[in-house]
């Protein structure tokens, strides 16, 4: 949420910077509405859990109800569990298994493949630069993360006392991390094909939104030629925390005119988390008056 100046000063920004923005945008991916993610393009129902499953769950049932919600069924349940086990956890059982780091990094590159495989086919007329710009925001943390929230990923993991203390999951990284964990299990368990389908799902209809709302453009780029040209000023990135073990860091930056944060991006380098912070921005700055210019948690 804007902050640190008069509401007057806010709304005399907003005013300013949102009709050439809505113009040149011509649509919006999504909106935070009293801290639920809103999606234009949500996924079909059969994706997301079941009626009635909100209740707290023991580590015993979590395996199960995952599949249970998600109407997949592991030949191994054993892999789904890894890729639900967050390293933290690992630190207070006496039994050992593996944390879900290797299945993510498994997870990531069969992701890769498959909207690189898909891009490919749908847009026989662009060039490498622009499909790898779509497949970037297809698959960049955010992204992911906000994949995990519709089917409510977070609440099946295993987690240590520490990082649950800590919000661990609700936090984007630590949700785009188990997403593509799970695809890896996925894969593991029942080949490409079956996790090809699934991750379509997410894919295909994030694909329309990313399109519509050219969101695989340059976002740094048009956000400060916007507010250069409505208010002479030039939107500055702060980096305002950074997480994870070193060979998966993730960074949260703010991009900021003046004092006002216009939005927080969250990715696995900095240049990928200004350019998530910049999207926000532009995006939060075209939502209808009234709505909160606060990045997802």
């Amino acid at each position: 949420m804007m902050s640190g100046a008069p509401k007057e000063k806010k709304d005399s920004m907003l005013r300013r910077l949102t009709s050439p923005l809505r113009d040149v945008l011509g649509g919006r991916r999504s909106v935070d509405v009293d801290g639920a993610h809103v999606l234009p393009n949500a996924p079909p129902p059969s994706l997301l859990p079941r009626p009635g499953a909100v209740r707290s769950l023991s580590d015993g049932e979590r395996v199960e109800a995952l599949q249970r919600d998600l109407d997949m069924r592991f030949v191994d349940p054993t892999v789904l569990r890894e890729a639900l086990t967050h390293r933290s956890y690992l630190n207070e059982i006496n039994q050992a298994w593996p944390s879900n780091e290797r299945l993510e990094f498994l997870g990531d590159a069969v992701l890769g493949l498959i909207t690189t495989d898909y891009l490919f086919r749908r847009f026989p007329e662009l060039g490498e630069g622009e499909l790898t710009n779509l497949r970037s925001a297809l698959v960049r943390t955010e992204t992911l993360a906000r994949f995990a929230q519709d089917i409510e990923l977070g609440r099946y993991l295993f987690l240590g006392r520490g990082e649950e203390m800590s919000q661990g999951r609700r936090r984007p990284a630590g949700l785009a991390c188990a997403f593509e964990a799970l695809l890896g299990s996925i894969y593991i368990d029942a080949g490409y094909e079956t996790v090809r389908q699934f991750a379509m799902r997410f894919v295909e209809p994030e694909l329309a939104t990313v399109v519509e709302g050219r969101l695989h453009r340059n976002a740094k780029s048009v956000l400060q030629e916007l507010v250069q040209a409505q208010m002479q000023q030039t939107p500055s990135y702060h980096l305002v925390e950074e997480s994870g073990p070193d060979h998966a860091k993730a960074f949260t930056i703010e991009v900021r005119i003046g004092d006002e944060v216009l939005g927080r991006g969250h990715d696995r380098s900095k240049r990928g988390a200004e350019q998530s912070a910049a999207e926000i921005a532009l995006r939060h700055l075209t939502q209808p008056k009234g709505q909160e210019l606060e990045a997802p948690v």
